[in-house]
């Protein structure tokens, strides 16, 4: 049995029910409109988001949802696909899992305004049902998803970027979202309580370790997840290149800097700077520090008491270091 399915198996169920809604939340007036939907429901990713706010809810409440369980993943499903569509038409890109993208098949303006109809499907999903204080998790992830793709952007153009700016990035850009899937997991079920901000900081740190695995394999030998030297073409900085940077001579350091912003397109050029980092350690003490989040994720999982939705997360937790993609 794959890892994936393994983590679903106390929410078969649930995913199974969850689905058919986030379909339905999904409907509109629009011919066009349900067409392109209907394209996204059927090319699903793993849907590991909607799985967290299961589990956690299952784990914090002892196994009871509620309605407001399925409205939560639903919202950040709507909300996630949102900035999936956007993404796409903002890097370029015509392929999505596999599948051509929205703006590959639709061009970019109605991406963009797919991914507009999403946001205000899942805000609206909430006000209607007056989920505020769920509503409030969104919107501080929306925001601060845009705000870290921003920071992003700024730092390339300079490449001056520390450690500490690059966590806030990653927090922002990746983190965020995870982390609104446990404190809205915890919130459906559990409102105004310590595990809200308790689950928050649980996927705040699994985001971090999740990132920081997506940096490691631009570094790869084999054409896994994404091909090697991608990140740094796109002039990305990632957690290996900045601190092999922070620790070789002021020489080295003037050309990587000189590598990324100029001959990122030069293919042995590129090979020459991953080697660089390879040797310098870069690879050694981006993984340990994704080892040092995870371990405190599952510091924060082995206060509640065990059950199948805690064992599924802790899963969840080591998925997320150990994939190959």
């Amino acid at each position: 049995m794959k890892v994936v399915e393994q983590i679903k198996l106390p929410i078969i169920d649930e995913m199974e029910l969850f689905e058919q809604k986030f379909s339905q939340s999904m409907s509109s007036k629009v011919a066009l409109l349900n067409r392109i939907t209907h394209y996204i429901v059927n090319r699903k990713g793993k849907q590991m988001r909607p799985m967290f706010v299961f589990l956690v809810a299952k784990m914090v409440s002892g196994g009871q949802i509620n309605d407001r369980t399925y409205r939560g993943a639903s919202v950040i499903e709507l909300i996630h696909t949102a900035t999936l569509v956007h993404d796409d038409v903002v890097d370029d890109s015509n392929r999505r899992r596999g599948f051509f993208s929205i703006n590959a098949l639709w061009k970019n303006k109605i991406a963009v305004l797919v991914g507009d109809y999403l946001l205000s499907k899942g805000l609206l999903l909430s006000i209607d049902y007056e989920d505020f204080d769920m509503l409030k998790i969104i919107s501080v992830a929306v925001r601060e998803m845009s705000e870290g793709e921003l920071l992003q952007i700024e730092k390339a153009r300079s490449l001056d970027i520390t450690e500490d700016v690059y966590y806030e990035i990653i927090r922002q850009k990746t983190a965020t979202l995870i982390a609104s899937c446990c404190s809205l997991g915890a919130c459906s079920v559990a409102p105004d309580t310590t595990a809200v901000q308790q689950m928050r900081k649980f996927g705040e740190l699994i985001g971090m370790a999740f990132q920081i695995k997506d940096d490691l394999f631009d570094y790869g030998d084999t054409a896994i997840g994404k091909p090697t030297g991608i990140d740094i073409k796109e002039q990305k900085m990632t957690l290996p290149l900045i601190y092999t940077l922070n620790n070789c001579s002021k020489e080295k350091r003037n050309w990587l800097i000189n590598s990324v912003k100029n001959h990122n397109k030069n293919k042995k050029r590129v090979k020459e700077v991953i080697d660089f980092v390879k040797i310098s350690g870069g690879l050694t003490y981006a993984t340990q520090v994704m080892h040092d989040f995870k371990n405190e994720a599952l510091h924060i999982l082995s206060e509640y008491p065990d059950s199948i939705y805690k064992s599924s997360l802790e899963l969840m937790v080591n998925y997320v270091i150990d994939r190959k993609k």
